[in-house]
């Protein structure tokens, strides 16, 4: 499936370019396989370097787990450790494992017994997931901080880990719900895509954040494919969509594809008068390119395969 509105963006870090292209246009599941998945690419410093690091959390009819997966420093190679998210004994819920990164020693403590759920394999209260390296807490997921310091005995990382991007497999008839957050000093943000497609009606699409519509697509086999800016909480927010294959896969199914990148538009950049990346020389003559605008809201992008089926 081609989606070819959104444009290859790099984010300048301590270990060279990271291109968030690379990470949207991985190929989407088969839908054979009604897997949801939610999984987040971090930069986190890592064993002494800035690293790559992906959170999975996967369900299906059998299984429910989370992959944490490190990338060595020029990314030739991962460390990974996986932890069951429902395993047969209650008390398993609460646990600690440790896996190597390039000689070094990493630390993974979970609680997740009372974690709660509400239609995602991802959890959204009650739990915490806490990634330590050198008596740091390089990167901490969930609400219950203040147990997650406590049992690690270990101190809150110098700088925190940076999402880049959110990527999401929703299966579901019509409603697809996700979350993000567009904002570091916000909440998350509740984002439903909601669609009407059939051979006896002309199909329309509505997508709603925090219980707005803020997009309306009438006339959809003809705009299966566009993007628009809406604000959100007065910040604008970049929306694309490909749902082609929900309209002329012959089967009533199919994918489609979203992403929702906080930030104006180059075009909206330009008419202000500036550009949104400046250049720094660095002292071995290359060129290093960092954002003018807000970090939070520059690199991050939230990417949703929404999966119909009957």
């Amino acid at each position: 499936m081609a989606f070819r509105a959104f444009r290859s963006q790099s984010v300048s870090t301590s270990q060279g370019s990271y291109n968030l292209a690379e990470k949207t246009t991985e190929e989407p599941v088969s839908s054979k396989v009604a897997q949801s998945t939610v999984t987040c690419f971090y930069q986190a410093n890592v064993a002494g370097f800035w690293r790559n690091v992906s959170v999975l959390w996967c369900k299906n009819l059998m299984n429910h787990s989370l992959h944490i997966t490190v990338d060595s420093v020029g990314g030739e190679s991962q460390f990974s450790c996986k932890i069951d998210v429902k395993p047969w004994h209650f008390w398993s819920k609460k646990g600690y494992k440790t896996f190597e990164v390039e000689g070094n020693q990493v630390e993974v403590y979970w609680d997740l017994r009372s974690a709660k759920f509400t239609g995602s394999p991802e959890p959204s209260s009650d739990y915490y997931v806490a990634l330590v390296s050198d008596e740091e807490v390089m990167l901490l997921l969930g609400d219950y901080k203040k147990k997650a310091y406590k049992r690690t005995k270990s101190r809150p990382a110098l700088v925190d880990a940076m999402l880049l991007v959110k990527k999401e497999n929703v299966f579901a008839k019509k409603s697809f719900a996700t979350k993000a957050r567009f904002d570091e000093k916000r909440k998350e943000s509740e984002i439903i895509v909601e669609s009407l497609t059939g051979a006896t009606i002309d199909p329309e699409m509505w997508i709603s954040i925090d219980g707005v519509v803020l997009l309306h697509v009438k006339n959809l086999q003809w705009k299966f494919r566009g993007n628009q800016t809406v604000m959100v909480n007065k910040q604008p927010v970049q929306v694309f969509w490909d749902v082609h294959d929900w309209l002329f896969s012959g089967s009533g199914s199919g994918t489609g594809l979203f992403i929702f990148k906080p930030g104006p538009t180059e075009a909206e950049n330009e008419k202000e008068g500036g550009s949104a990346v400046e250049g720094c020389e660095s002292d071995d003559g290359s060129v290093a390119y960092y954002s003018t605008l807000n970090i939070a809201t520059f690199e991050f992008c939230l990417v949703l395969y929404a999966y119909k089926i009957e």
